[in-house]
């Protein structure tokens, strides 16, 4: 488990959100899944709910941005100590803004970005708050990649921006790496499969990835991906009852 409540690294992966047409059926779903206690933020939020999960935030469920016609999505956040400055180095390096940086009241500055693979993901300065306050504990995040079609591409993107390092972990048919920052892995970069959409994708830690599983599908989930397992847990894919697409993880036993 890992709690925090200062600025993450730049960088780093802080902040997840779903963006979706019904804020009150996702935070029912979510909280029967996750187990979160999800707040609206007040009209001054324009709708926008916090997820909390033992007493600490876990993600935000906020209404679509812009075109109501777009698919409900989970969208990752990177870690930036200048959201404006970051922005620039965006652009420099070929990607675009879809949202320029703005203030969040007073929680953030926060902007949306799209990197050259065509794989969207956001910003995050900390203002009052950091990012997610628990990570790596059933009902919250544990992990977040970029997948895309232009592997060497988007590392040499991520590095220009970020100053990201990379641990290589390809093998046959694939291509992957770890995402270093000051020393430590906090995501991955990869290659897609099948010619799909480049994304970035966020993962849930759970006790039991087939009964969530299940659960998600009692809910209204779909699986996208039955339950494989890895080295590192046994993991799964779905959507959500709107359509946003997840990754579920339960951690290998220790010992």
């Amino acid at each position: 488990m890992v709690t925090r409540d200062m600025p993450w690294p730049a960088g780093t992966p802080c902040w997840v959100d779903v963006s979706v047409d019904d804020v009150a059926k996702a935070s029912s779903f979510y909280e029967a899944l996750f187990g979160w206690d999800i707040r609206s933020g007040g009209p001054e939020a324009g709708g926008y709910a916090i997820a909390h999960k033992n007493g600490r935030i876990a993600a935000g469920v906020g209404p679509k941005m812009g075109d109501p016609a777009q698919p409900s999505v989970w969208t990752t956040y990177l870690a930036a100590e200048d959201a404006d400055a970051t922005a620039g180095k965006i652009k420099a390096a070929g990607g675009q803004l879809l949202v320029e940086p703005m203030d969040v009241l007073k929680e953030g500055r926060m902007a949306l970005a799209v990197d050259p693979a065509g794989a969207v993901f956001g910003l995050w300065e900390s203002g009052n708050t950091a990012g997610i306050g628990l990570a790596n504990e059933p009902g919250s995040l544990c992990w977040n990649e970029q997948l895309s079609g232009d592997f060497a591409a988007s590392k040499a993107f991520y590095r220009a921006v970020f100053g990201y390092e990379y641990q290589d972990m390809s093998g046959d048919g694939f291509s992957y790496a770890m995402v270093m920052v000051d020393g430590h892995e906090v995501g991955g970069i990869g290659s897609q499969q099948d010619d799909a959409p480049a994304g970035w994708f966020a993962y849930f830690a759970v006790a039991d990835t087939d009964a969530s599983l299940a659960q998600a599908q009692g809910l209204g989930g779909t699986v996208v991906r039955p339950g494989w397992d890895s080295e590192y847990g046994r993991m799964a894919g779905l959507t959500d009852d709107q359509g946003a697409m997840l990754f579920l993880v339960t951690a290998p036993a220790q010992g």
